[in-house]
């Protein structure tokens, strides 16, 4: 097997409500701006998933505008990234149809068939995203079009999803025999306790129904036969395993929330979490939150997919909606956990860089406004700024040099990732430890309140840092950083800029980046205080420094403040910024959190 190849995704969602659709690339920004596609080549992608979406391409059903896909899936070619086209993501096409709509697969094949004879060079597809998760999320959890909440129409959405895989890959096989399928799902796995044993086996099965479908597995021996054909769906079952689809690549998706944990006993957890099935009422929760050690997540995923498959896999989202450390540990911990395999004999291809612009609303589940998760670049500014993931993405198929923090274990392999009591998990899971000869985060404060409170933000994230006085090694700042030799510095407390512009030049020349919070300018209106703050900068203060202005705030906002603060020093940047106008201040993994609740804790299982 070849090295691992890179590959990234734009968070690309249509989806419908009864209120409309919700365009996550009209959200981004990324639908106006072809420039995007330059900063992703710059990364070093392999491929990319793309959007060529039926919602977006004929939005009336009837007449297609192939104006914006053409002048982009041109840009890509030109650059020599090679397109992975989705078709639908999340979605349930134009008005005229939906998922529980007898011609939703038709009308795919259809639409797939001009798209293929348009641009015949592709020759990777996804015609349908996450056709379990979609079909779920709309047919049994009512969260999305049309809002189902039952068994049978959740087995119609998905057996739709999967016949119109299946047209659509005969009608792009006319056009180009060599198209592969490339077919993604989110694939987690449920534990529980012994009472909801059956709850859990039924979802450790149902899990790979989308597959086993196109694969042809679901046959009278298979374990799902009976209940799909109780509802009325056996020849439909017979038809496809005559002719199968099968996926030339398995594509998972797995979050650090897609484990979960089936508990009875409810008083352990709070009522958000609280659901249940026909029989029994149990909290769903993240099972990485309360099982001692962890489960295998991810790696174990794959391994699952690889015995059960035997196909090339791929994974097709990394993404960590959190803060920006925890973000390039997930990243890397995917990565490397796909280069393990690899060479233990599992055919992994590629590994994928998504959310390149962040995503907005998964904490709503895509229902109504919500919040921002930066992703590879972050676009709460307006344009796309790239974060540290974007050097570590580039330089990981090159075993680069990854920043210190990414070094460290993430949130989920720590002791304080348990919230609940913990339930002990019978496997042993190594230990995972930072480098003890890491470099540290340095706190510059002379104020013992201020540098504790930057304190406690580094143990919850799990930075390594070290406090130092104004005072220490005599005032000399140079040989303060030459003895401690620290990766970045907060300077909490720097009464002026002038004050901290020979800090800042020493950190500079010594390649470490700091953060100065200086002190916001008094008598200035919010939207007035940055500018105002810009003309005290003097002409010689170092470009690479971060200036922050400061002011006494309530705790929640200063919290937030400073994580975002902390975010834009690991990224690197430099120059005046504010953070407290940034969306992306909703404290780590909340929304990931809810999302994954509002999906499971409110819905009766089957």
């Amino acid at each position: 097997m070849d090295g691992l190849e890179l590959w990234g995704g734009v968070e690309c969602t249509v989806n419908r409500t009864a209120t409309g659709y919700r365009d996550q690339i009209r959200l981004s920004g990324h639908h106006d701006r072809i420039t995007d596609l330059d900063l992703f080549a710059g990364l070093g992608l392999s491929a990319i998933r793309y959007p060529v979406l039926w919602e977006r391409v004929m939005p009336d059903g009837r007449t297609p505008d192939w104006a914006w896909t053409d002048e982009r899936l041109a840009r890509l070619r030109s650059l020599g990234i090679r397109p992975i086209a989705g078709l639908v993501h999340h979605g349930s096409g134009p008005p005229h149809t939906h998922l529980l709509d007898d011609g939703f697969a038709t009308g795919l094949g259809d639409y797939a068939r001009e798209v293929a004879e348009r641009y015949p060079w592709i020759e990777d597809w996804t015609p349908v995203n996450e056709p379990l998760t979609t079909a779920r999320f709309s047919a049994l959890y009512g969260h999305w079009y049309p809002h189902a909440r039952d068994e049978g129409a959740f087995w119609l959405a998905l057996l739709n999803q999967i016949d119109g895989t299946r047209a659509a890959m005969q009608a792009i096989r006319r056009v180009n025999p060599a198209a592969r399928l490339i077919q993604t799902d989110d694939l987690g796995r449920t534990y529980a306790t012994l009472v909801l044993r059956e709850q859990a086996a039924f979802d450790n099965l149902r899990r790979w129904a989308g597959w086993d479908l196109l694969f042809g597995h679901v046959t009278p021996h298979h374990p799902l036969w009976e209940r799909i054909n109780g509802f009325g769906f056996g020849d439909r079952l017979r038809r496809i395993a005559d002719a199968p689809c099968p996926p030339d690549i398995v594509g998972v998706n797995h979050y650090l929330t897609s484990d979960r944990f089936l508990d009875h006993r409810l008083q352990r957890y709070p009522p958000r979490s609280h659901g249940g099935n026909a029989r029994r009422a149990y909290a769903d929760i993240e099972a990485i939150r309360v099982l001692d050690p962890p489960p295998p997540g991810l790696a174990g995923a794959l391994r699952e997919a690889w015995d059960r498959y035997g196909v090339p896999l791929a994974v097709t989202e990394v993404h960590n909606g959190c803060t920006r450390e925890e973000q390039l540990r997930w990243a890397a911990e995917a990565w490397d956990g796909c280069a393990m395999l690899q060479r233990e004999g599992v055919d992994i291809r590629a590994v994928t860089a998504w959310s390149l612009l962040g995503s907005q609303d998964w904490d709503r589940l895509l229902t109504a406004p919500g919040t921002y998760e930066a992703g590879i670049f972050d676009i709460s500014g307006g344009t796309p700024r790239p974060t540290a993931l974007a050097s570590l993405w580039k330089g990981l198929p090159a075993a680069a040099e990854r920043h210190p923090v990414a070094r460290a274990p993430g949130w989920w392999r720590r002791q304080d990732r348990l919230i609940y009591p913990p339930i002990p998990y019978p496997i042993r899971t190594p230990p995972s430890h930072a480098a003890p000869a890491d470099p540290v985060l340095l706190i510059w404060s002379g104020d013992e309140a201020l540098a504790q409170s930057w304190s406690r933000i580094c143990e919850k994230r799990g930075i390594a840092h070290q406090w130092a006085k104004c005072e220490a090694h005599g005032g000399d700042i140079a040989a303060m950083l030459d003895h401690i030799r620290p990766w970045g510095l907060v300077h909490a407390d720097a009464p002026s800029t002038a004050d901290a512009i020979g800090l800042a030049r020493a950190c500079e020349s010594r390649g470490i980046a700091s953060l100065h919070l200086v002190p916001a300018p008094d008598g200035h209106a919010p939207h007035d205080a940055l500018r105002a703050a810009e003309d005290e900068i003097p002409p010689s203060f170092p470009a690479s420094a971060l200036l922050i202005p400061w002011e006494g705030r309530a705790s929640i906002a200063d919290l937030a403040r400073m994580n975002i603060a902390l975010d834009l020093l690991i990224d690197g940047q430099g120059g005046l910024h504010d953070p407290i106008r940034s969306p992306a201040s909703e404290p780590p993994e909340t929304a990931r959190q809810a999302a994954a609740m509002g999906a499971f804790g409110d819905a009766a299982r089957i």
